[in-house]
């Protein structure tokens, strides 16, 4: 395959990728805005049985194995960007099947996300082939991220409002993807190479194994915690702390820093506190966060077709309607 076709396969693959992700992002925080949402103890069995859950995992999963195959076509520094796509995706869509507007603050602040993310990863430099953890360095890494989460969801149950304990939870479920892409590396390294310092046993690789699934499963939970507080800011705090947190881990452990040295830190630095503006304004600029709505749920009711482009629209808002269940009226925004 010749370089200019393998690069639009990686583009279309990262948006299939994208798409994939907000439309997981979206049935997830229907599902945590349903009035008959699980929570509180017993809340994970009750969660493992709905069918709009099992929706989500299998919309990340797709996501997720489009973003693998991209980056088999296309370099990072291309795919890692469009993957900030899932947020201007999920934005629109999310407020469509609410059957409301996305506002102007909305739109502002997914902006400034979307710079302060690609500003992030356009200097962030990518790990050298084989290059990964050993499997103590693995070990020092989960259990720290252990402690890390437990203390960000924790600051998310005391946070002040459902809001403020969402980004808790969103970062906490960020920075646990982003271990678990860092383990992930380290497996396929193992299985490719061997680990530093020799070829791993059966054992070593069965506890990557399951650390890997752990984190993975753990982020998807907590993602799905914080969304009680609303779509757009939990979202984008998970786009943030996922490639923050493996980048931590890189400069920490692995060697790697920012490209353009000094200055790279500095563009790093910058792109955080645009990022972080973002956020904010995701934060402020929606709609009041959908919890304790006492009313009964009833399905979405799509409006009639305006337009020669609302036909395709109002088709999708329907089947994610039918398929991942009733979620409260949202009032408009004003």
């Amino acid at each position: 395959m010749s370089t200019a076709a393998g690069t639009v396969l990686a583009v279309l693959l990262s948006l299939v990728s994208a798409a994939g992700y907000a439309l997981a992002a979206v049935a997830q925080a229907r599902l945590a805005a349903a009035p008959s949402a699980p929570s509180g103890r017993g809340a994970l069995r009750a969660l493992l049985a709905r069918g709009q859950w099992w929706w989500a995992v299998g919309l990340n999963a797709a996501g997720a194995l489009a973003h693998v195959a991209a980056l088999h076509y296309g370099p990072l520094t291309l795919v890692q960007p469009l993957g900030a796509l899932t947020l201007v995706a999920a934005l629109p869509l999310g407020a469509y099947t609410a059957r409301r507007r996305v506002t102007r603050t909305e739109w502002r602040g997914a902006l400034w996300t979307l710079a302060g993310l690609v500003g992030l990863v356009a200097v962030t430099g990518p790990a050298e082939p084989g290059e990964a953890l050993s499997l103590r360095e693995s070990l020092v890494v989960a259990a720290a991220t252990a402690l890390l989460i437990a203390a960000l969801a924790g600051a998310g149950r005391r946070g002040a409002g459902v809001r403020a304990g969402g980004l808790g939870h969103a970062t906490a479920s960020g920075v646990a993807s982003g271990v678990a892409s860092a383990l992930t590396q380290t497996l396929t390294a193992a299985l490719a190479v061997g680990l530093p310092g020799g070829q791993p046993s059966w054992w070593q690789t069965a506890l990557l194994a399951v650390l890997i699934s752990a984190f993975a499963m753990g982020g998807l939970l907590l993602s799905q915690t914080a969304y009680r507080g609303g779509l757009a800011a939990p979202l984008a705090v998970v786009n943030l702390s996922n490639p923050a947190a493996a980048a931590v881990i890189g400069v920490a452990l692995l060697g790697e820093t920012f490209r353009a040295g000094a200055w790279g830190w500095l563009v790093a630095a910058t792109a955080a506190l645009v990022a972080a503006r973002g956020v904010v304004l995701l934060t402020t600029g929606g709609p009041g966060a959908p919890t304790g709505v006492a009313e009964a749920a009833r399905p979405v009711q799509v409006p009639a077709p305006s337009g020669p482009a609302e036909p395709a629209v109002a088709g999708l808002a329907e089947s994610l309607g039918g398929a991942l269940g009733p979620v409260p009226e949202a009032e408009p925004a004003r």
